[in-house]
């Protein structure tokens, strides 16, 4: 298409965009009742609320039986999981979740770190004029602003900028990102703008002034949300817990229950992966949110069930801060093959990608090396800082659930959009999507759970406006409180308890990963003498492992280093380090025996080779030394 036909094709659809936008949001959610919200929100809020015991949840779905059932049994720990429990926990119905690993063990803690509304969707919109899309882009827009004011400890608004080699790509990338503004309306983070060349490498100075033997013209910045997505996760699940959900983790089904007479499923066999035990669990619906694992999952209802996941791989790459500057990610839409890549700061850190392609699904992916090469590929034409592989911190593969709905006539209907649907009769199954809407996701899949089932739900959906565990009275500043308060009492190799300060950075850590209930892990630090950092150049402290035994369901060691903590996807090396203390603590808090301790040794060990760090590159081309 000529640029000039482009270009007008983007101002024809921003008329077009800006007339329907009333439209679109001229219906937002319906309120649910003020005193059902008023009271969840407290429960959520109260500064002594603790999740009952990973025992106590276990307990609570043995108690279930066909005469007295669950409303609603959950297979899947992931962000569309947690999301469904915690959405019909606060309608008032008994749900109960389960999850074969740990949350967020899946997909949810590999994703980009982005809560977006979807740039690439617009302009597909717009040349296709596909209003359908375009639709997509005003609900995944509002979805992002209340995810992140839902969990502002966990997510940010992030500064992205996108360089222009030639004024038409300039031209094109601003009315493109005006567009983008324009879309989100009142929900919008903060306005796009323009940046010369010079204002440009200011902002971020590795940023190469030419690139493919072009100048750089200058840049255009506009924001998206990022987020700590496995901490997330676990603050969904904890937050089910406290709603009244009973959630487990380590907990697989391996058969349905069914109803003699009528065929349809009541409940599962579900075992118990640490202790090996089975139990019976019954449910008027089963809600199938196992992510990529959807089909395993509707295969051992049906033989026959037809395939709805298409699964895709997306790699990333974690590198020094140097390459990126803090609070600000680059971004370019079209690389010269064709494919988007981008460089983020995330957790002090810069994370880079991605890839998409086909891919089988198991529980471990790991990225391939030509896939490593092709990011750093990537961004070396547009840094001008040498990039090498020997600066791979850690590199980890993620599968994309892309959703085909089994009622349609083709597989053309592949989408990156969610599909809900009950193929089997007490079965509901929730896939695709992403995870900026995994909140309105689950409000589908609940309200398609109420009528298979003939529930009858106290109130209708109230996470709109819900914010998670540790949220309700954070702000920026909190972390002040901590360096201010609060010491890290250190165990010296000599045995020796050494005081040392709460500093900016680990209490600024702590604000950020646990929000309110910071001030907890403050205080096991300082009265248990579990202050020190975990590993050299990282803010994690000790106190954390035990903080997240005794209140986020951390039943091992990979649980804290890939989805309590972040040290497996940030420095692969520095979690191998830290793993025979975390698993001591561990150990002390849940009673392991020497065997037991060997075994999470021997599992972490498995997990971490499978995170291509420079330490365990397959192989060098001499490109990227």
């Amino acid at each position: 298409m000529a640029p000039s036909i482009r270009l007008r094709h983007l101002g024809a659809f921003a008329a077009v965009a800006g007339g329907s936008y009333l439209t679109i949001l001229s219906n937002p959610p319906i309120a649910a009742s003020d005193r059902g919200l008023t009271n969840v929100k407290q429960r959520i809020a109260d500064p002594y609320a603790a999740v009952p015991s990973r025992d106590v949840q276990e307990s609570a779905l043995i108690a279930s039986s066909a005469a007295n059932p669950l409303d609603i049994l959950v297979i899947g720990g992931g962000a569309t999981g947690c999301g469904v429990a915690l959405d019909a926990a606060t309608r008032g119905l008994r749900v109960g979740l389960v999850e074969r690993e740990d949350f967020a063990s899946g997909t949810s803690s590999r994703s980009t770190k982005l809560i977006h509304g979807g740039v690439r969707y617009l302009e597909k919109a717009v040349f296709n004029l596909d209003y359908g899309q375009l639709k997509l882009v005003f609900h995944a827009l509002e979805e992002r602003k209340q995810v992140i004011q839902n969990a502002p400890h966990l997510c940010n608004a992030l500064p992205c900028m996108t360089p222009c080699f030639g004024w038409f790509e300039a031209v094109y990338y601003w009315m493109g990102l005006k567009m983008y503004d324009l879309v989100a309306g009142r929900h919008l983070l903060h306005l796009s703008r323009y940046y010369s060349a010079q204002e440009s490498v200011e902002l971020f100075p590795t940023l190469a002034r030419k690139g493919n033997d072009r100048s750089l013209k200058g840049t255009v910045v506009y924001y998206d949300g990022q987020m700590n997505d496995s901490r997330l996760n676990v603050a969904l699940a904890c937050t089910a817990a406290l709603a009244g959900a009973a959630v487990v983790n380590h907990a697989e089904v391996i058969s349905f229950v069914r109803d003699d007479g009528t065929g349809r499923i009541i409940g599962a066999r579900i075992r118990n992966n640490l202790s090996g035990n089975e139990f019976d669990t019954y449910a008027k619906v089963v809600v199938n949110a196992a992510g990529p694992f959807c089909d395993s999952v509707r295969l051992m209802a049906d033989k026959e069930a037809k395939q709805m996941i298409c699964a895709s791989s997306g790699v990333h790459i974690v590198l020094p801060d140097y390459y990126s500057p803090e609070g600000m990610g680059l971004i370019v839409p079209k690389t010269k093959d064709g494919r988007v890549i981008f460089m983020l700061p995330w957790l002090g850190r810069t994370v880079a990608g991605t890839t998409d392609s086909n891919t089988s699904i198991t529980m471990l992916p790991e990225p391939h090396e030509d896939e490593i090469e092709f990011i750093l590929d990537a961004i070396s034409d547009y840094l001008n800082v040498k990039v090498r592989r020997t600066d791979v911190l850690s590199a980890w593969s993620g599968i994309r659930p892309l959703a085909v709905d089994p009622r349609a006539k083709s597989t053309e209907s592949i989408s990156r959009d969610h599909v809900v649907c009950e193929d089997l009769p007490g079965l509901v199954t929730i896939t695709g999507g992403k995870w900026t809407t995994y909140r309105s996701m689950a409000e589908d899949a609940v309200n398609v759970a109420i009528g298979s089932g003939k529930l009858s739900p106290a109130s209708k959906c109230l996470t709109y406006n819900l914010q998670l565990i540790g949220a309700d009275g954070w702000d920026p500043a909190s972390f002040t409180v901590l360096a201010q308060q609060y010491v890290r009492m250190k165990m010296s190799y000599g045995g020796k308890v050494v005081p040392g300060a709460m500093d900016t950075a680990a209490a600024k850590h702590l604000s950020h990963a646990y929000g309110t209930f910071a001030e907890r892990v403050a205080a096991i630090a300082q009265n248990e003498n579990l202050g020190k950092r975990l590993a050299h150049g990282y803010p994690i402290l000790e106190a954390e492992v035990a903080y997240c035994a005794r209140h986020e369901y951390c039943e091992s060691a990979v649980d804290f280093i890939a989805r309590r903590s972040r040290l497996a996807f940030l420095d692969t090396d520095a979690a191998r380090r830290a793993v025979p203390r975390i698993i001591e603590i561990l150990a002390s808090e849940h009673e392991w025996d020497k065997s037991r301790q060997n075994q999470e040794l021997q599992k972490a060990q498995e997990f971490l080779e499978t995170f291509k760090s420079s330490r365990n590159a397959q192989f060098h081309d001499g490109k990227h030394k």
